[in-house]
């Protein structure tokens, strides 16, 4: 439990959403909460603004890992998973155009993405656990963002700004975990046909699985567990890449499939 006070708190929280509202970056929340590493007070933030808008009718779709990668923890300088919501009017299919306008400072990350088939509340999780509650996974990628300027952040920002993210695209073809080996397949992401991501399923805490057991243990621990048809975006495999309108990205996870979006022009 964080010790900063709650009128800090709510001032972060209506800092970003007014960011998100206005598209105009604000500065770090950590200059409001006088802390770079109070993991508490950057979820206590969060939690403002998705209790705010599921009140306002949106609804919750999953959750995202963040900062699987090494590469994208030295990226960032940060050194640990964090967490954040998805809701369902962040999801699109692949191959359909996202928003520009939607977006602020947008990168792009290829990822594996699991849809559970049953409930994950019990606790301390074990690696069978996660296998047997994933339905199937998919190909995915993520636009993360963010609305602190500049992506000028610590732990306590990103975590408060739903773990920085934006929108996520996934693929349309299911495969069962029997079907692939998450930990080994290769990553490739291209921006325009040009690679400028790699990596393999390694990359994400040693497994995906492995970081989707981390998530499954931390939000039973805050009482709100996984359920069944959640979707867990579970991290990087590789380093995140700045994106812009117009342009089209795919990522190629092999047996997994592939994914692709393209971001409107404006």
């Amino acid at each position: 439990m964080t010790s900063i006070a709650r009128d800090l708190l709510e001032q972060a929280a209506a800092q970003l959403r007014t960011a998100a509202e206005t598209s105009t970056p604000c500065g770090p929340v950590r200059d409001i909460v006088g802390s770079k590493t109070d993991i508490d007070a950057g979820y206590a933030i969060q939690e403002i603004n998705t209790d705010l808008a599921i009140a306002a009718g949106r609804r919750v779709s999953g959750r995202k890992i963040g900062i699987t990668s090494v590469a994208v923890q030295e990226q960032i300088g940060v050194d640990q998973p964090d967490f954040g919501t998805l809701f369902a009017d962040m999801e699109f299919g692949d191959g359909v155009e996202v928003p520009a306008a939607r977006l602020l400072q947008p990168r792009a990350e290829a990822e594996v993405a699991l849809v559970l088939g049953h409930d994950l509340d019990q606790g301390e999780h074990s690696f069978a656990d996660i296998i047997r509650a994933t339905a199937f996974a998919l190909p995915s990628i993520e636009i993360v963002d963010s609305r602190v300027a500049d992506w000028n952040i610590r732990i306590v920002d990103t975590v408060a700004d739903n773990a920085s993210c934006g929108l996520y695209v996934v693929g349309g073809r299911p495969v069962p975990l029997r079907k692939v080996d998450l930990r080994t397949i290769a990553m490739s992401m291209s921006i325009d046909d040009t690679e400028v991501s790699t990596g393999t399923g390694a990359a994400c805490l040693g497994h995906p699985l492995h970081a989707a057991r981390w998530l499954a243990d931390t939000m039973s621990a805050r009482n709100t567990p996984l359920r069944a048809g959640d979707v867990v975006m579970t991290g990087a495999l590789g380093p995140m890449q700045s994106i812009a309108a117009g342009q089209t990205i795919t990522a190629d996870f092999g047996d997994l499939g592939t994914v692709t979006t393209h971001v409107s022009a404006n």
